[in-house]
């Protein structure tokens, strides 16, 4: 059963991933055909074609590989100043076939011409004027935009629903109400575990001995009013291995307790830490916050903030993996990790015992609009070939247009995006290899739900 709960774990996370994929094309072909583009491939997956079928000019398929997609708009690279598009030669129909014309020297000189060759290799006579450089350039901001936004919307939808009724598991509201004590004292990496009867015998908790109970509100520690749990967790950290009287309100009255505290290293995952402070042993009762359009709003903006601090040091991160895999290192259980570690996550959260359906099912969501989201931020950076990078083009395109047109200078043209392309290969390999670096990662030393 366990296993079959996984394996459905890791079926609705794939399916999900693939469904974002597609309606993030999807983000892309609409407003291009919208405004007259020619899209003639709309494709799920990389590699070879496990199946396609043509409808209209555009042809529908999935491939064999499922870490992405892509369509197929013609006319992205514009022909340059020397590189004048011609009819070279007639196909058996009688159709003029156009090739661009070029002659360069140098390596990336050489490597831009055929990019621009290939792109023209399929426009005909009657796309002049569907060709995409030359849509204006907010009609370009928003095809590639589209398919990121898209990705967001999707983790917007899913936060919304989830915060308006579950709540937002990331924002819990703690109360001075006990929800759980513990009964004895285990070391750190072993907590969670059920105490023996011996261990409760010789080593309980301070909670324990002095005989505080799920239920039992905290009214004042040592003589001191309390309001929120934060002054409960200082005053028995400062309290060392000192004498606690504690005063809790159990049925409607109140009870007087007394217990001795004792010294332990704080918990903070996976730190180490000199630093010892008094312990009790209680866990306070919480309840996620909930919210409705902005207060997710609010949220998704915190989220940004983080996304775009993390794709700042994406790169020593994945690093940071690459150790990890070769046993430099413990791999930072909070790391990035690829759609295969989400997969792996996905399952844990579905086979594991002593998860609710309910959280289970917000667990599996909260997974997958944080993928999304993630997807639609790193897409919005400026760099080719990411989305991105094109409508950083589209928009230097209009800032040049609009002041040439401001200081009554000649129209400078359209931005050939095709000079960039040596910079989008780099950035294309970075990303492959990171790709792979996190994927041989999530399958050699795979972050764990209860990491």
């Amino acid at each position: 059963m366990t296993a079959l709960l996984y394996l459905l774990g890791v079926l609705i996370f794939v399916v999900a991933i693939l469904a974002s994929i597609g309606l993030h094309e999807l983000g892309h072909m609409i407003p291009a055909k919208k405004f007259g583009g020619k899209v003639t491939q709309y494709f799920i997956g990389f590699g070879p074609t496990v199946w396609s079928k043509q409808v209209g000019e555009t042809e529908y398929g999935v491939k064999a590989i499922p870490l992405g997609g892509y369509v197929k708009i013609i006319g992205m690279l514009p022909p340059a100043a020397a590189e004048v598009a011609e009819q070279v030669e007639v196909d058996a129909a009688g159709n003029p076939v156009y090739k661009v014309r070029k002659s360069n020297t140098g390596m990336f000189t050489q490597l831009i011409s055929d990019a621009r060759a290939a792109e023209w290799e399929l426009v005909g006579p009657e796309d002049s004027e569907r060709l995409f450089y030359k849509l204006p350039w907010w009609k370009k901001v928003i095809v590639m935009g589209g398919g990121p936004s898209v990705n967001i919307l999707i983790a917007f939808g899913i936060f919304a629903g989830v915060f308006a009724t579950y709540g937002n598991p990331s924002d819990e509201q703690v109360g001075t109400t006990i929800d759980q004590v513990y009964a004895c004292v285990l070391p750190g990496e072993e907590s969670g575990r059920v105490c023996t009867d011996e261990e409760v015998r010789d080593q309980p908790t301070p909670a324990y001995a002095a005989g505080l109970q799920p239920g039992d509100r905290v009214v004042s520690f040592n003589g001191t009013t309390i309001e929120d749990w934060s002054q409960v967790q200082g005053l028995v950290r400062s309290n060392g291995t000192g004498t606690a009287e504690i005063v809790v309100e159990r049925d409607g009255r109140e009870v007087v307790l007394t217990t001795t505290t004792i010294v332990r290293p704080p918990d903070r995952a996976g730190e180490p830490t000199d630093e010892r402070v008094g312990y009790l042993g209680v866990l306070p009762d919480s309840s996620a916050t909930t919210g409705g359009v902005l207060y997710t709003i609010e949220q998704m903006g915190h989220m940004t903030v983080d996304v775009a601090k993390s794709l700042g040091t994406l790169p020593q991160k994945v690093w940071g993996v690459a150790k990890a895999i070769v046993g430099v290192e413990e791999r930072d259980p909070l790391g990035p990790v690829s759609i295969v570690g989400g997969g792996r996550l996905a399952g844990e959260v579905a086979s594991h015992e002593e998860i609710t359906l309910e959280d289970k099912a917000v667990s599996l969501l909260m997974l997958i609009a944080g993928f999304n989201f993630f997807i639609g931020m790193f897409n919005f950076v400026p760099l080719l070939p990411l989305d991105g990078g094109h409508i950083a083009s589209a928009l230097w395109e209009a800032t040049r247009r609009g002041f040439a047109r401001l200081f009554r200078r000649p129209d400078p043209g359209y931005v050939d995006a095709a000079k960039l392309l040596p910079v989008a290969y780099v950035v294309a390999s970075a990303l492959l290899v990171m790709g792979v670096v996190l994927i041989v990662g999530d399958l050699v030393v795979p972050v764990h739900l209860d990491s």
